[in-house]
């Protein structure tokens, strides 16, 4: 069975052009969403758990299927484990007509491909801010607010709540410096 899978988005919020589309590439059912939001596809969700073996997932464009390259990935490997397929139309994609595999090992690079490149553009960040003397993180708390911290914390007449209010140090950096865990 093909199963054309339709949602809203700001360039056709009635989803027309969609339907269009799916009607001529013979779908024989229609799924449609009511919200573009990617919290709010309790459709999509639906058809991917009643998929039988052999059915054919059309969709107008990948847009309209998944809201990023990760989600992409996930929706592809749910829809292989149903032992079925994949169809975007604008994009040229069916799974059913080539290996299942190899649109999704693309996909799989490429979500590699943005996280490399993504720590690899942190790592040159945080390269350039330490080159102009700029230390990146969390700034540090001064000394003199550590010290008084853990006198209070030593006197035994204040709880964490006064001494977190008194000098801003929350209970995990208070153990941090006193060396305990937090369970003690």
């Amino acid at each position: 069975m093909q199963i054309g899978y339709a949602r809203p988005y700001p360039s056709d919020p009635d989803r027309e052009k969609q339907k269009q589309i799916l009607l001529e590439t013979g779908c024989d059912t229609f799924i449609n969403e009511v919200h573009f939001s990617s919290g709010q596809r309790p459709e999509l969700t639906n058809m991917i758990k009643n998929l039988q073996p052999g059915d054919k997932v059309v969709v107008s464009s990948l847009l309209t299927f998944a809201d990023s390259t990760r989600n992409l990935f996930e929706l592809l490997q749910e829809i292989e484990w149903k032992e079925a397929f994949f169809h975007s139309v604008q994009e040229d994609i069916d799974t059913s007509k080539e290996d299942p595999n190899s649109f999704k090992k693309i996909v799989k690079h490429i979500i590699d491909f943005e996280s490399d490149l993504l720590s690899e553009k942190t790592k040159e960040g945080i390269h350039e801010a330490k080159q102009k003397g700029s230390i990146p993180g969390r700034p540090r708390i001064p000394d003199e607010n550590v010290k008084k911290a853990i006198q209070m914390y030593e006197s035994k007449k204040y709880s964490l709540a006064d001494i977190k209010n008194t000098t801003g140090i929350s209970k995990t950096t208070l153990y941090r410096y006193l060396g305990k865990s937090q369970d003690s």
